[in-house]
């Protein structure tokens, strides 16, 4: 299997389009023409994690976080990143990274966390808006099918997670008039035509529209389609952290011990609040989360789990919200399965391995 199949997919499962501006998803390195033989996936492309792909000839690593995020100028080994990429070439390693494009869509990195603990009827916490687009175009009434499947074929008609194939069809007159050099599907050049036409609405992602417009074109019968294209402020199915409740109401303590067990962290540092507060709402982001609080407050959770909280962030919460910080490597540990379920959708004979180090930078004695 070559390594643009892997990264084409991935690219397209979890949109590169939806990493916020400072990130830097995708193929980071690696020649797209190579033949991929099996992956490592891990959170962070350390040495010690290129060094376990070289030994075990594992010429793919997926990480969650980027290797490279700014511009690098050279490549003499005078820092960790410089050293990861000269070995990961020296050593034919092809490194493909999902970062906050993995965080922000729906079943994400957030939603991961929100499964392992146990949470129902979960969400997004703050949906992005303007990232969808409105189609408006018209089709004689024997093309409307062939133009409809070409549009859903190519990502039009979603509607959340829930439904797809969605459209609004009406039929009315169009009316036009064919001049010199046209090669009209419906009627005489020179002359006043009046037919019947369907209209047809569709909504999609934005990033899209180069796709979604080319399969209009390619499937409509006429010379030139008219069509129209209008941004939408819509809440999307993409976004920062989750909220969900929890089945049964929770002490505060028994929470404590709840979330300790199932996200495998011993430490876990949280806000001063009444003890016999009980514990129902639940919201959740993996990693650095301090930019959701106003939003969790906002729906009402009554715990807010993230990480990498300061310590004057904790007096924002008191009496308004219960944090938990449980750690930046602690709240993402998981997204590595998430990654690995992502692959084997697709790739199910592909050789995916989790990488056997622990990347965390952090000790606790």
């Amino acid at each position: 299997m070559k390594l643009f199949e892997i990264s084409n997919y991935l690219d397209t499962r979890v949109p590169l389009a939806y990493q916020e501006e400072y990130d830097n998803s995708g193929l980071l390195i690696g020649d797209k023409e190579s033949i991929v033989k099996s992956v490592l996936v891990c959170l962070d492309c350390t040495e010690e994690v290129l060094d376990e792909a070289i030994r075990n000839k594992h010429n793919l690593i997926i990480s969650h976080h980027p290797i490279i995020f700014s511009g690098v100028k050279k490549i003499t080994n005078s820092n960790y990143t410089e050293k990861i990429i000269r070995k990961a070439i020296k050593n034919d390693i092809s490194i493909y990274c999902m970062h906050t494009n993995l965080d922000n869509i729906y079943n994400g990195v957030s939603f991961k966390i929100a499964e392992k603990i146990h949470l129902e009827d979960t969400k997004i916490l703050k949906n992005k808006t303007s990232i969808l687009s409105k189609l408006v175009t018209y089709c004689p009434s024997s093309h409307l099918d062939v133009v409809k499947e070409a549009l859903y074929s190519n990502g039009a008609g979603k509607v959340s997670h829930l439904y797809d194939r969605c459209s609004y069809v009406t039929t009315g007159l169009g009316s036009f008039r064919s001049l010199d050099g046209s090669q009209p599907f419906i009627g005489k050049v020179g002359q006043d035509e009046l037919c019947e036409e369907n209209k047809i609405e569709v909504v999609f992602p934005s990033y899209l529209k180069s796709e979604i417009l080319r399969s209009l074109k390619d499937s409509h019968p006429y010379q030139e389609v008219a069509y129209m294209v209008s941004s939408l402020a819509n809440d999307s199915q993409v976004g920062s952290g989750t909220i969900g409740s929890l089945q049964n109401q929770m002490t505060l303590n028994q929470f404590l011990k709840h979330v300790k067990k199932n996200m495998h962290t011993n430490i876990i540092r949280y806000s001063k609040s009444d003890k016999n507060i009980k514990i129902k709402k639940v919201a959740v982001c993996g990693g650095s989360g301090r930019f959701l609080l106003e939003d969790a407050i906002r729906q009402s959770a009554d715990v807010f789990i993230t990480s990498d909280f300061k310590y004057h962030d904790f007096f924002e919460t008191s009496g308004k919200i219960i944090v938990l910080d449980i750690g930046h490597y602690e709240s993402e540990y998981f997204t590595q399965e998430l990654i690995i379920s992502i692959l084997k959708e697709n790739f199910s004979k592909l050789a995916v391995h989790l990488t056997s180090k622990c990347t965390n930078p952090i000790l606790y004695y």
